[in-house]
């Protein structure tokens, strides 16, 4: 007797056993193929009660060869996932399905113009330009921004809810509070084709301001239900955004089986970088300004400080990716601002390949339209840029006292991404000599 309850006993621990490595399995398929998968059909509890000594010899033996099955097709599927070969541009190559793309980077790197790329791809994709900066506005002043790891997890888990087309996350951000899910508040709408499409559009409401309205067509403030429901209706989706600072924090969200993402670090010159900035956010950078004027930089200034903070946060994040730890494999890709400027067409190609996306019509035309423009068409915030042009522009308007700063600070940076240094102002105006080593990031 008490043999035949230790083997009903070994029996029903098999059973736990198999039904859990069949989840595991079933959601390595699903991230394979990226299907839903049918809700199963209920199973006839197994009734051990009149079971006999040989036949639950018999049953013992069927189970175990059924859990040495689903190990088997489990490690076959692992081998797969782990044997897929880089392709000629150096990046994984996976399609099908929906996906989920987060273009990763800081400001004032291209990444308004690298984002129109998945924004003008056509009716399959639903866009999200800088959704994290009511995040960012409403913690600033509050205790949360001190904290780091605090931000950063607010920050992924909006960005999960709006992957998942669920606005309910971010809706607690937007000031003054959605009413009925209906706002006129939210930040930069008009540069989403998904928030100003046909679906969302709802009626023009008399003496209501949206500060950011849809310019393609007249529409009243965003219903975000429609938006959602918009999303939904959709294959792929892309996030823009220069408020994740560490590509690590992001581990759960790329790991969410419910999501197939792929996450795009956008880099450029930090010396750039601080030029540009010197333009477009001159109140802020007066500091520098004044150190421009005197010659004299003191490093151990909060702003130098804040300015290598930033650089290595950056080459911190690309670090990470670029060693391809398990939950980043085929999920991560570096580009250079520069690379892109000089060509936009064939990083473009290459981006699109990595993510599983085709690579549209439409995207293609904006890009040969908007990569060659008149100097009018290109303003600071401007996504029109002659590109070639754009990516030297920096080396005539940042003072070469300011450009040794940055590389005092953003050395290990500069090295990592392939940007040269220079030793005098002579060679910073010359743009016959390259400030870019040509690499490969895979």
């Amino acid at each position: 007797m008490k043999t035949k309850y230790a083997i009903v006993f070994i029996c029903i621990v098999a059973l736990v056993i198999i039904e859990k490595e069949s989840n595991i399995l079933s959601r390595v398929s699903d991230k394979l193929i990226q299907r839903q998968v049918p809700q199963q059909t209920p199973q006839t509890p197994l009734d051990y009660s009149n079971t006999t000594q040989n036949g639950s010899l018999t049953m013992l033996k069927m189970l175990l060869s059924k859990l040495t099955a689903v190990k088997l097709n489990y490690s076959s599927l692992s081998e797969e996932q782990e044997e897929e070969e880089l392709d000629d541009s150096g990046t994984y190559s996976v399609s099908g399905g929906h996906k989920h793309i987060l273009l990763m980077a800081t400001t004032r790197t291209g990444s308004s113009f690298v984002g129109e790329f998945f924004n003008q791809h056509g009716e399959n994709m639903f866009y999200l330009f800088e959704p994290l900066w009511h995040v960012e506005r409403m913690l600033t002043m509050a205790s949360e921004s001190n904290n780091g790891t605090v931000l950063a997890g607010i920050y992924r888990d909006v960005l999960q809810g709006l992957f998942l087309c669920d606005f309910s996350s971010l809706e607690k951000f937007i000031s003054p509070p959605p009413q009925d899910h209906v706002t006129p508040a939210l930040f930069r709408r008009e540069s989403s084709l998904s928030l100003c499409g046909e679906s969302v559009c709802s009626p023009v409401i008399k003496d209501v301001f949206e500060r950011y309205h849809c310019k393609t067509r007249r529409c009243g403030p965003l219903n975000l239900t429609l938006a959602s429901e918009s999303c939904l209706s959709k294959q792929h989706h892309a996030i823009k955004t220069v408020r994740v600072r560490q590509l690590d924090t992001l581990q759960p969200l790329v790991e969410d089986p419910r999501l197939d993402v792929r996450v795009i670090q956008l880099v450029r010159d930090p010396r750039a970088i601080l030029a540009s900035r010197m333009v477009a956010f001159s109140s802020k950078y007066q500091t520098w300004k004044a150190w421009a004027q005197d010659g004299q930089v003191p490093e151990d200034d909060e702003e130098v400080k804040r300015l290598k903070g930033n650089c290595d946060q950056i080459r911190m994040s690309a670090e990470v990716g670029l060693s391809r730890p398990r939950w980043l494999r085929r999920r991560y890709m570096l580009v250079r601002y520069e690379d892109i400027a000089r060509y936009p067409m064939q990083k473009a190609e290459e981006m699109y390949r990595f993510t599983g996306i085709p690579f549209s019509p439409q995207a293609r035309e904006w890009i040969l339209r908007n990569t060659q423009t008149t100097r009018e068409a290109s303003g600071i915030y401007s996504t029109q840029k002659n590109s070639s042009e754009q990516a030297e522009k920096w080396r005539f308007s940042i003072p070469f006292t300011l450009a040794q700063v940055v590389q005092r600070v953003c050395g290990p940076t500069m090295k990592l991404f392939g940007y040269r240094f220079v030793d005098d102002e002579k060679t910073l105006i010359n743009k016959s000599i390259s400030l870019l080593e040509e690499k490969l990031f895979h």
